[in-house]
C-alpha cells in the first residue's frame, strides 16, 4: 500500500511527541518536516539513510511531489508537522493531492500548542460555573475568516479561549476582545509553549497589548483569554462527596 504518515510532532519539547509518531519516525525513509515550526532536535532520532526536506522553502506542488515519489516507490513516509495537525496544518490541501495519486494517509496526532499553553500557566480550560467552552480561533489576516467568527463575535460568549497566528496583531485583538470581555479580564500570551525558550506574559485585556509590544514578541505565541486564568473556582462534581456517579454512591 503508498502511505504517507501525517504526524503530529507537538509543540516544542521533543519528549512531547507520541509514542506512535516517534517510532514512525524512526522507521521512516523520508521525513518532510515544517522546519520553521518543528524542533529540530526531534531529527536527531530518525535513522542513518532517511532523506530529510525542510517544507518551510517549498510549495504543495513540490511537498506532494517528493511524498508521491517515495511512496509509490514503497518508502515509508513521514510529514511531520507541528502541534497537532488537525489544527491549523494545511492538512486536507495534501491530503487531497496524495488522494489523487492514490496516496493513502494516515493521520497521527499530536500535542498542541494550546494544551502546552495551558500547562505553561498552569490553567484549566474548563472550570466548573466559569467556564465549561473552549474555543480556538485566529484574527483573519491574509487567511480570511467567516464573518460569523470574527473575533468579536466569539468573544460575546465569555467562553475560556487560545488565539493562534495572531501576536503580531495584538492591538486588533484587543480591539476585538472588548466587545464581549471587560477590560479586567485576565490574559496570558505564551511565547513558545514547551521549548527551552519559552515565555508567560501575563496580565489582562486592558494592558496586554503594551506588555506584549515591551516584550518584542511578534511570532510563535498563543493568546489566551478568560476568566479560567482568575484564581476563584467552584469545585466540580466529580469528587465531591455527597454527589453519586457510576462508580461511587455519594455520602451525604
Amino acid at each position: 500500500m503508498k502511505m504517507v504518515y501525517i504526524v503530529g510532532a507537538g509543540p516544542g519539547d521533543p519528549d512531547l511527541i507520541t509514542l506512535k509518531g516517534d517510532r514512525l519516525l524512526r522507521e521512516a525513509d523520508l521525513v518532510v518536516y515544517a522546519g520553521s515550526l518543528v524542533n529540530i532536535k526531534l531529527l536527531e532520532r530518525v535513522r542513518e539513510g532517511c532523506k530529510l526536506y525542510d517544507s518551510a522553502g517549498m510549495d504543495l506542488e513540490e511537498i506532494c511531489k517528493v511524498m508521491i515519489e517515495y511512496a509509490e516507490a514503497g518508502k515509508k513516509v513521514v510529514r511531520l508537522q507541528s502541534g497537532d495537525p488537525s489544527i491549523y496544518g494545511a492538512l486536507r490541501e495534501q491530503m487531497g493531492m496524495l488522494a489523487e495519486a492514490n496516496v493513502t494517509c494516515a493521520m497521527v496526532p499530536g500535542v498542541s500548542s494550546f494544551s502546552a499553553a495551558a500547562a505553561a500557566v498552569g490553567k484549566e480550560y474548563t472550570l466548573p460555573e466559569i467556564s465549561q467552552t473552549i474555543i480556538l480561533t485566529r484574527m483573519a489576516g491574509r487567511t480570511p475568516v467567516p464573518e460569523a467568527q470574527a473575533l468579536s463575535s466569539l468573544a460575546a460568549h465569555g467562553a475560556s479561549m487560545a488565539i493562534f497566528l495572531s501576536i503580531g496583531m495584538i492591538d486588533n485583538v484587543v480591539k476585538e476582545l472588548r466587545q464581549g470581555y471587560g477590560d479586567d479580564t485576565p490574559v496570558a500570551v505564551v511565547y513558545k509553549a514547551s521549548w527551552e525558550a519559552e515565555k508567560v506574559i501575563e496580565g489582562t485585556v486592558g494592558d496586554i497589548a503594551e506588555k506584549v509590544k515591551a516584550a518584542g514578541l511578534k511570532l510563535s505565541a498563543l493568546v489566551l483569554v478568560g476568566r479560567f486564568l482568575g484564581n476563584p473556582i467552584s469545585r466540580s462534581k466529580l469528587y465531591d462527596a455527597g454527589f453519586t456517579h457510576g462508580c461511587r454512591e455519594g455520602r451525604s
